[in-house]
């Protein structure tokens, strides 16, 4: 059966907290006039059912299962690790705490209040996907966002326009920043936050996905003294995380580096990180002509957004600095064509940057369940040719492993263009069709190295499609 078959709306979840169902052997399936019905494996119904009715303080119905159809529904449904009290919802400031906290525990990397006419629906990103998790009555929600606020130092009065903040969190050994961003929408103000991790510890360029010589390719293009490289990508790509893992490895006693963020996702010690902080007028372009006074080895910009912020980027990459950035294009080689649009001469272009990679995560399939199949061409874009290589791919199938989503983490794929003489001329010249140039120098594209993480059953073809059309 598939994962949607097992599925329990989190409005019926929250009645029973992770403890208790692991503990019980007790998931909630459906609410009755008689009772919340309970789903469970246990063999003595009369004792549990009676210890039920105590601990939950409610009528309940419990209903025999088989072992294995339970432990789906089990797993597929709640984390052990979690330790989610919730059954006594009272939408407190404690409630809230919870959330925060189960959402870190998780691994989730935003949270998302959704209001609409009769409930609010809080849903976390796991793994890039959004997965309900809580729902909260509509007359308790205008109380939950005012708590946010109060905690992100935001105006409360404020419902019409949007607002941006951010929440320190400190408890029960848990330290970690959230960044709050408001909007108003039809039915109340939705709520995003983001999680920001303070461990730089666990971000390192050998754990990213970087294939051996891809790896030795970037490597040798952060050993140059001065110029620009660039990573691109779209959002949630995970574009910040590489730049963290890199400033994690340049960062040495000999070397000043300074960064400039919109948020700071990580503290890496021994680097100097200014926070963006616009409505006082410290925005990217007055600091980053300070950092050119501020006698910097390396500079991190967050994102290269204008004209303006490129040119100074660049004017700090001629003047003898290593600058590292992100920009928003598809491909490794459109970033050339992104910076030429945004007024950037191509001869600047050519002499500053050094290296230009493109990223994309995808999930990787559970090594517990997945399965060997036979490639099926309608499961690849109509205009991919299937190479004759690939005759045998594996597909996700679900198991208590991966909560029976059939995936379980995710990997970084890379395309990595070192800019050497030829490419050089290429761009002086704005001839920006190169295609012949990366395949004589054995550029592996976003496209070849999706296909070898589907030949080698790392992913499926359906999570690498959309690499599959570029």
């Amino acid at each position: 059966m598939k994962k949607d078959n097992y599925s329990i709306p989190a409005d019926l979840l929250q009645r029973i907290s992770s403890e208790q169902a692991f503990h019980y052997r007790i998931v909630p399936f459906r609410s009755t006039k008689e009772g919340i019905v309970l789903k469970t494996d246990s063999d003595s119904l009369t004792n549990l059912l009676a210890e039920l009715q105590i601990v939950l303080d409610t009528p309940v119905v419990l209903e025999s299962c088989d072992t294995e159809e339970f432990q789906r529904f089990l797993t597929s449904n709640y984390r052990i690790s979690l330790n989610r009290q919730v059954h006594q919802l009272n939408y407190s400031e404690d409630f809230l705490e919870k959330i925060l906290i189960d959402a870190k525990h998780m691994g989730s990397s935003d949270i998302h209040f959704e209001p609409y006419e009769k409930r609010c629906r809080v849903r976390f990103r796991l793994d890039g996907k959004l997965i309900e998790q809580f729902t909260i009555p509509m007359d308790k929600y205008p109380t939950m966002v005012n708590k946010v606020k109060i905690k992100a130092n935001l105006d409360i009065s404020e419902k019409r326009l949007p607002q941006d903040g951010r929440i320190s969190i400190k408890t029960h050994g848990n330290e970690f920043d959230i960044r709050v961003s408001t909007l108003p929408i039809l039915n109340g103000e939705k709520l995003v936050l983001r999680i920001l991790s303070k461990d730089g510890t666990i971000i390192d360029l050998e754990r990213l996905g970087f294939s051996t010589k891809e790896l030795l390719t970037y490597r040798e293009g952060l050993k140059k003294p001065s110029g620009i490289i660039l990573i691109s990508g779209p959002t949630g790509s995970g574009k910040t995380t590489t730049l963290y893992a890199t400033l994690k490895e340049l960062n040495t006693e000999e070397d000043n580096i300074l960064t400039l963020e919109d948020p700071i996702e990580y503290t890496l010690d021994g680097i100097n990180q200014v926070q963006l902080k616009e409505n006082i007028g410290l925005d990217f372009v007055r600091t980053l002509k300070t950092f050119l006074r501020q006698d910097p080895n390396i500079i991190m910009i967050g994102e290269i957004r204008d004209a303006e912020t490129a040119n100074i980027a660049i004017r700090a990459a001629q003047t003898g600095h290593l600058v590292l950035s992100t920009i928003h294009t598809n491909s490794a080689w459109g970033t050339i064509s992104r910076l030429i649009d945004m007024g950037v001469p191509s001869f600047l272009i050519a002499s500053t940057l050094n290296m230009s990679l493109a990223q994309r995560l995808v999930r990787k399939l559970c090594n517990a369940c997945k399965k060997r199949a036979a490639i099926v061409t309608a499961h690849f874009p109509s205009d991919f040719d299937v190479p004759s290589h690939l005759d045998l791919h594996y597909v996700s199938q679900g198991c208590s492993s991966c909560h029976y989503t059939g995936y379980q983490g995710r990997e970084a794929v890379y395309e990595i263009i070192p800019i050497d003489k030829e490419l050089r001329v290429s761009i002086r010249e704005n001839r920006l069709e190169i295609d012949d140039i990366l395949e004589r120098s054995n550029i592996l594209t976003l496209r070849e190295n999706a296909l070898a993480l589907i030949k080698n059953g790392v992913t499926s073809v359906e999570e690498a499609y959309p690499l599959l059309t570029h």
